[in-house]
């Protein structure tokens, strides 16, 4: 019987994978339905005898068993996506069937766990530190101090919470590590549990992920037995972005409004419940088993690039022609990323910019592609790595415009308890409105006497309303609370700085013909 291997991840789903599985069944061929190879622009993809077939459609069924189709891709190992990565935390993608028992533990799942329990807390911390693991999250801190801080605060309980709330735009590699490898997360979580001395651990996603929940919850109740006596639960909330900050998580967790909490103290120290909490990110915790293993430390420590150690699993997504899940040790370089794999644009149109960090990255110019892949670089380039979400955009895209989405959505995403968030994203889509439109008016309300401190002469030029936004994303990157406002200002002052065009006259873009 022909065995053909098909992604049950939601992307191939979408694309007809459901379908297409059902359609080889009834051709009496044997199917599995594994996890995804992460080449998502050949979604649903095949696999028979290791040989690739995508993007394949219900038409190319015959063709395939024949031998004979044209969307033939060789060997998928030997696919130039493929054999360029270095996977640790993906290790196991387009291979197992993601609830299957027998298909982790023949992949060397549970082998951390086992060894975390022979060798004590205080070396599981200390291999962790050893290894450079930083948390993948987007704020790049060490896991190592976490888990020791953790580990040496007093209090009876400790807990195990896993950020999965997965909100940055062009950021999908939480959902298909859970959906494709969730026994993964579960053992990460549960030898931080026995680093730290926590017995109850916390998956908090959004409900938008309705997959993940439902393998999740199938693969806890599954393994129950193994990471005993650590006892873990699936956590739904509604999908607000300010969630995503530990915070603001962990209001949400305990059933309060998802409002961030003024630091100190930290979680680590009070955290959920006001106890010591571990609160690491899906990325973060998914790569510790790994790292666990006989000489899985040290090996993880010897990739990388300056103090960015092991690999990143870097999102490829927006107008790339490959996009998909892309697993390599820090290093690599944006115009590699953007060109040499991602292939450059789908359209086939030039690329004008790259956001790198979700919806408040900074905007890259091509002009910056030789930058290097790594927390410290980018932050000296004035951006952030976040979460390894890179979002391509070509020379018809209207850069003022997204500077406004960026104050728009932090408008709506506030959770408003602090005043540079909650009114300067209000007062910047404002602002960015007048720029585009020439400047600023005098209304009918600031011409009245009695309306003292409003101008009475004339209105603000265009160059001074940009002096008036610079201010403002000042005040909102120094005086937020949490990064949700601290962070708009990267979109909007590096749009601004290299498309100044955009803002102030859109007769530089190019018509697109269909």
């Amino acid at each position: 019987m022909t065995l053909v291997k098909i992604s049950d991840d939601a992307l191939a789903r979408a694309g007809g994978a459901d379908r297409l599985a059902a359609a080889f069944e009834a051709k009496g061929c044997e199917v599995h339905r594994v996890s995804s190879w992460g080449m998502h622009w050949l979604e649903p993809l095949v696999e028979i005898d290791g040989q690739g077939f995508g993007p394949a459609t219900l038409a190319d069924v015959e063709a395939i068993l024949a031998g004979t189709s044209d969307k033939a891709i060789g060997t998928i190992t030997e696919h130039p996506f493929i054999a360029g990565q270095v996977r640790y935390t993906f290790a196991r993608a387009g291979k197992t069937r993601p609830l299957s028992m027998e298909d982790y533990a023949a992949t060397g799942g549970w082998a951390g766990l086992t060894r975390a329990r022979q060798i004590g807390s205080e070396a599981i911390v200390a291999e962790v530190t050893a290894s450079g693991l930083r948390g993948r999250g987007g704020a790049g801190f060490p896991t190592g101090i976490k888990w020791d801080t953790v580990r040496k605060a007093p209090g009876d309980r400790k807990y195990i919470v896993c950020n999965a709330d997965e909100g940055d735009s062009g950021t999908f590699a939480d959902r298909a590590l859970m959906e494709g490898d969730p026994f993964a997360l579960i053992e990460g979580m549960a030898i931080a549990a026995n680093a730290v001395g926590a017995q109850q651990g916390y998956i908090y996603l959004r409900s938008e992920y309705p997959d993940a929940i439902r393998k999740l919850n199938a693969a806890l109740d599954l393994c129950a037995d193994i990471i005993a006596p650590f006892k873990c639960e699936v956590r739904v909330g509604a999908g607000a972005y300010v969630c995503g900050e530990e915070t603001s998580l962990l209001n949400s967790l305990e059933g309060k409004r998802g409002e961030v909490r003024a630091k100190p103290p930290l979680p680590a120290l009070e955290g959920f419940l006001g106890s010591p909490t571990v609160v690491n990110n899906v990325l973060s915790l998914a790569a510790v088993p790994h790292i666990l293993t006989e000489g899985g430390s040290s090996a993880y420590q010897n990739i990388g690039f300056g103090r960015s150690r092991g690999t990143m699993p870097i999102q490829l997504a927006g107008n790339i022609r490959h996009g998909g899940l892309y697993e390599i040790g820090f290093g690599v370089t944006l115009g590699q990323l953007v060109n040499d794999i991602g292939g450059g644009t789908a359209s086939g149109r030039p690329v004008k910019a790259v956001q790198v960090g979700g919806p408040l990255g900074a905007y890259l110019h091509p002009d910056q592609f030789d930058i290097v892949f790594d927390y410290e670089t980018y932050t000296a380039a004035d951006a952030l790595i976040g979460h390894g979400g890179i979002t391509v955009f070509d020379d018809t895209a209207d850069m003022g415009a997204m500077a406004r989405f960026a104050m728009e959505f932090c408008a709506a995403e506030s959770c408003g308890k602090c005043t540079p968030c909650r009114i300067g994203a209000v007062r910047g889509v404002e602002i960015i409105d007048r720029i585009r439109a020439g400047g600023r008016q005098r209304d009918g309300v600031e011409v009245l006497p009695q309306i003292h401190n409003a101008p009475k002469d004339a209105g603000r030029e265009a160059a001074q309303e940009i002096g008036l936004l610079t201010d403002l994303c000042e005040t909102m990157k120094f005086g937020s609370l949490c990064a949700l406002g601290g962070f708009t200002p990267y979109p909007v002052m590096s749009a601004l700085k290299n498309w100044p065009e955009d803002f102030t006259g859109r007769s530089s873009l190019p018509e697109v013909t269909e």
